[in-house]
């Protein structure tokens, strides 16, 4: 079936349920000779692995990366590139006192109206999960752009209304928030704790900052860079918007508040988030996508079964009550993937 697999020249596909036997992915497009291990992938899983702190799911699952295929001796063949993580802490048992109830804000409804048939252990595919496969994949990205002399650094920007006002990239895998201001950090746990202690959830803001890419990449029109981007950090399950440089505060701006003046010097400003006409200025990249709050909460909630019929549905289980800190480095690693792709594509479009 379609909408598995992301990328041109830089591809992935990922596979796997929830609480089914593994999840994985496989990458294509990775340049021979790469020195790569599992130890350089299971550093990025480790930072999205659930478990980490008492504000995130209880699931035990030590994410551990095998590499099946495309690398021999410690290096990259070109490939593909397999690599699959066994589930170790499945538990559906959860599910089952639910399973013909549809749970508000879950993919629950629209994937039977789809399909006609669908996995209710967790979600499936449509559970955060997933994600896992995307990291082990963004590590290999993120590997090659540190090599081309690019960096990626994503962190919480705001949780439950709370945001930070300082950037302090020292702090951000300091706190269990993954916020980059220690002193809304502090703030935000206590919010979150809240929410969890009372069976509920609180969503976010994520940002994420792109340094060293030359100016030039991404596609005019249909693959501008903002917009494979946007459709990248879109295919994660719980965003639901994103905007680049002043975003909607763009809106608010004239012209000659908004536009980036040229010196000779460079750039004057980044209000354009270091993308203008689709491609990359050679500015920092600048970004923010929007996490709702996470949908399994233990708040009773009014839904209907799969007979349609009316019904009230209180989802335990293990879940985290914000999802924030989780998906930062899912957002890294999507958008390394897109990076490197387009960097790809305009290496093969210039010699």
């Amino acid at each position: 079936m379609a909408g598995n697999t992301f990328g041109t020249l830089f591809r992935i596909t990922t596979f796997g349920e929830s609480h089914g036997d593994a999840v994985g992915v496989i990458v294509d497009g990775v340049m021979p000779g790469l020195d790569l291990t599992e130890a350089d992938v299971q550093k990025e899983l480790d930072r999205r692995k659930p478990g980490q702190s008492d504000v995130t799911t209880p699931r035990r699952e030590p994410d551990t990366v095998h590499i099946l295929s495309g690398v021999f001796e410690g290096k990259t063949t070109g490939t593909p590139i397999l690599l699959i993580l066994y589930n170790q802490d499945a538990d559906p048992s959860a599910y089952k006192e639910i399973k013909n109830l549809f749970r508000p804000g879950h993919a629950d409804y629209t994937y039977l109206k789809k399909y006609g048939y669908r996995d209710y252990r967790g979600s499936g595919r449509a559970s955060g999960r997933e994600t896992s496969a995307r990291v082990a994949a963004g590590a290999i990205a993120k590997k090659i752009l540190v090599r081309r002399g690019a960096a990626i650094t994503a962190f919480t920007l705001a949780v439950g209304g709370i945001a930070g006002k300082k950037f302090a990239p020292e702090a951000i895998e300091n706190n269990p928030l993954r916020a980059a201001d220690p002193e809304a950090a502090a703030a935000m746990l206590e919010r979150v704790t809240k929410a969890k202690e009372a069976g509920d959830s609180v969503g976010g803001v994520v940002e994420c900052r792109i340094r060293g890419v030359p100016a030039g990449l991404g596609e005019p029109v249909f693959d501008k860079l903002e917009a494979d981007l946007a459709k990248a950090m879109l295919s994660i399950g719980a965003t639901k918007g994103i905007e680049f440089g002043a975003g909607f505060k763009a809106a608010e701006m004239s012209g000659s508040e908004h536009n980036d003046e040229l010196t000779e010097n460079g750039f004057a400003s980044n209000r354009a988030g270091g993308i203008l006409g689709g491609i990359s200025t050679g500015q920092e990249i600048v970004f923010r996508v929007a996490v709702k709050p996470t949908s399994s909460i233990a708040v009773a909630q009014n839904t209907i079964d799969l007979e349609g019929r009316a019904a009230a549905i209180q989802t335990h289980g293990r879940h985290d009550p914000c999802i924030c800190p989780r998906i930062v480095p899912v957002v890294e690693a999507m958008a390394a993937l897109v990076i490197e792709d387009h960097w790809k594509r305009q290496e093969a479009l210039r010699i």
